[in-house]
């Protein structure tokens, strides 16, 4: 542990990331009185930041609000309370003391509290042209952009529970919807595949897998290739749409690595809480995509932020 300076700062709050759950969570602490730090590596909204529309956002922007828009709005309320943002990238933490610390790449930070907020990234599905088509045809949230995809063709890469699922949601918007799996049977329980195979406008291909996304601006076209033949399939858009959906759930990574070990974890990584956001360890909070919930979404992340800051500024009493 490093010796302290006596003229550093130390935050009655550190908060780990800079999406809806840690911007939620530095408006609603500073607001609360207490000096908050919200470190970021990156830019403010987490996975949001990229998404070209939002629309499942209350009190969000009718006219049009993108996820930029949302986040920057978001970090603005923050700052107006008086929270304080730096970008950094944190690569040591000691949060079972009394002041914790985490070491970045530029300094150290100290505060009492910490809430982690480092949310999770959708596991890519490891196509050719997956990144420059992400927003533009390319999505992992059936909820969050289902509604963009009204009348067109979607494919969904996946076969678990979640895939199965969101292909079942996204049949209230595609004219149809494909899964396509490695596999040449669902991994999904039983009664959630029963719903796929009884839903008229779900196809299935088997053995294979999405080599390549292609188009002009938008995704208008997906190479498949078939895992036991090697035999590629071109799938290209109907000319009349322009266009067609790729989503991708072949599941999430936890952004966590940083407290394995510190904190109590899933199996896959989700930081264990209880349902005031509290870590196994004292003073120590998680909120949003990162920490073991059933819906991740913009509107429960934020919620998850305000509970953290809420209890803290209860259960926070100043040194005397």
């Amino acid at each position: 542990m490093m010796s302290m300076e006596e003229n550093k700062k130390i935050y009655d709050v550190m908060i780990l990331g800079a999406g809806p759950a840690g911007l939620t969570a530095a408006l609603y602490a500073a607001r609360g009185g207490l000096s908050v730090l919200v470190i970021e590596k990156g830019i403010d909204g987490g996975q949001i930041a990229a998404t070209d529309k939002v629309e499942n956002y209350p009190g969000q922007v009718l006219e049009g609000e993108s996820g930029e828009s949302l986040s920057k709005r978001m970090a603005l309320q923050a700052e107006r309370f008086g929270a304080v943002k730096v970008q950094d990238v944190i690569a040591e933490a000691s949060l079972d003391q009394e002041v914790k610390e985490l070491r970045g790449q530029k300094e150290t930070y100290l505060a009492r509290y910490v809430i982690l907020a480092m949310g999770a990234s959708a596991r890519p599905i490891g196509c050719k042209g997956e990144e420059r088509f992400k927003g533009s045809g390319i999505s992992y949230c059936a909820t969050c952009d289902g509604n963009f995809f009204t009348g067109l063709d979607v494919y969904v890469a996946g076969g678990g529970d979640a895939a199965v699922e969101e292909a079942v949601f996204l049949t209230r918007f595609a004219r149809k919807v494909t899964i396509v799996h490695r596999r040449n049977q669902l991994r999904a329980a039983k009664s959630i595949q029963e719903k796929a195979f009884q839903n008229p406008k779900i196809s299935f291909l088997w053995d294979s897998v999405v080599e390549e996304a292609y188009g002009e601006g938008v995704l208008q076209g997906l190479v498949i290739r078939n895992v036991k033949t090697g035999e590629l399939t071109r799938i290209e858009a109907d000319p009349a749409d322009g266009m067609l959906g790729l989503f991708g759930f072949v599941g999430n990574i936890p952004s966590s690595a940083l407290v394995k070990g510190i904190v109590d974890m899933d199996e896959k990584g989700y930081i264990q809480t209880d349902e005031d956001m509290r870590t196994s360890l004292k003073e120590v909070y998680a909120a949003g995509d990162i920490r073991v919930k059933n819906v991740r979404q913009v509107v429960t992340a934020a919620a998850d932020g305000a509970v953290a800051a809420v209890h803290i500024s209860a259960e926070y009493q100043p040194y005397v």
